[in-house]
């Protein structure tokens, strides 16, 4: 356990930190599924730049790598151009 009142502060600041990085992480994976499952164009491309911009968001915080956010964009696009 931590012995210093800054410890015991960085403890809690990286459970406040954690939460919210799995909050945003779980819904922009659900944000992607349920782009994955449209199959009207018109509503994935309206809908994908919102889902662009969450992934940006990820990658800016470091909770994603940013390759892993332009690998995950760019089959997503792949996927809109498609249908």
């Amino acid at each position: 356990m931590a012995n210093h009142k800054s410890a015991l502060k960085r403890i809690r600041s990286n459970e406040a930190k954690r939460l919210t990085n799995k909050y945003q992480h779980k819904t922009t994976r659900n944000a992607i599924k349920k782009l994955r499952e449209l199959t009207d164009k018109k509503e994935a491309e309206k809908m994908f730049p919102t889902v662009v911009s969450m992934l940006d968001k990820l990658a800016k915080k470091n909770v994603i790598h940013a390759n892993k956010a332009a690998n995950l964009k760019s089959g997503l696009s792949q996927h809109i151009a498609a249908l």
